[in-house]
């Protein structure tokens, strides 16, 4: 039996989009899915063929359903199901920020001095 309806918010997350199914329909709900340019329900059907764009929280994807995936399974297989047709230059600006992507550590030789840099500073003000 196979089944011939299957609900976007279901597809998402099963691809690994979104680590929940609730969190997909969230984002469709908030207007972060679109297709042809159309916010949509996450209780459309979604169909072979049609494109995705999807607005997470790092990336903005562009997806095409290329197979419907009932369940979700691991990455390596989820892959298969959807191909990846994100413009190039969206992809550049995700590499840019993740070059000047700020991890919150300091960088060597910065931040607060050292016994050693402390001990010269006095050294110097007297």
């Amino acid at each position: 039996m196979e089944k011939e309806k299957l609900r976007l918010d279901k597809y998402l997350w099963a691809i690994r989009l979104f680590k929940t199914r609730s969190q997909a329909g969230d984002a469709c709900d908030k207007g972060k899915v679109k297709f042809n340019g159309m916010h949509i329900k996450a209780s459309r059907a979604v169909q072979v063929g049609d494109a995705f764009e999807v607005k997470t929280e790092n990336k903005r994807w562009v997806i095409q359903v290329t197979g419907l995936l009932f369940k979700r399974v691991q990455y390596s297989e989820a892959i298969n199901f959807y191909q990846d047709i994100t413009p190039a230059e969206e992809l550049d600006r995700i590499k840019f920020e993740a070059a000047t992507f700020n991890t919150g550590k300091r960088m060597s030789k910065q931040g607060r001095p050292t016994k050693k840099d402390k001990r010269d500073l006095d050294e110097f003000m007297d």
